[in-house]
């Protein structure tokens, strides 16, 4: 429930504060690979099964397709940026207590079709058609 004084819920301070937590260490990782994929994969390893099973099959989906990218933690969850920013990202359904993951691409993303097109996709498995729309839009989002 949100504190009546500053309207934040304690889910929300707490998001927050990791945040800030990421934004103190982004500096160290943006230049490693290495160190931003292992605190990616940390967070992963503490997910629950459903969300940590779809979070490794698009980790693995994002090393193949777009390499290029530097694997970091965002909100604590994985992401994956250009230039410092980031172009997609995955959120788990059970740390925000959705009914779904999903899969999201921020404006770092070549995305622009026209006046509207999709950003976030939802997912609730991982299999090779999820896979393959996926890649589809992250070599768009790439491009």
């Amino acid at each position: 429930m949100a504190d009546k004084n500053d309207g934040f819920s304690d889910f929300e301070k707490a998001a927050m504060k990791e945040r800030a937590k990421e934004l103190r260490e982004a500096a160290k990782l943006e230049k490693n690979r290495a160190a931003g994929e292992k605190a990616l994969l940390e967070k992963v390893a503490e997910m629950p099964d459903a969300d940590r099973v779809l979070a490794e099959g698009f980790h693995a989906l994002v090393s193949r397709v777009a390499p290029d990218l530097m694997p970091k933690t965002w909100y604590s969850m994985p992401a994956y940026a250009r230039d410092g920013k980031v172009v997609t990202f995955f959120q788990g359904a059970a740390k925000f207590e959705a009914r779904y993951a999903t899969v999201g691409f921020n404006d770092a993303a070549n995305l622009d079709d026209g006046v509207l097109w999709p950003v976030s996709f939802a997912i609730t498995a991982w299999n090779d058609e999820v896979e393959a729309q996926l890649a589809a839009v992250l070599e768009k989002a790439i491009s």
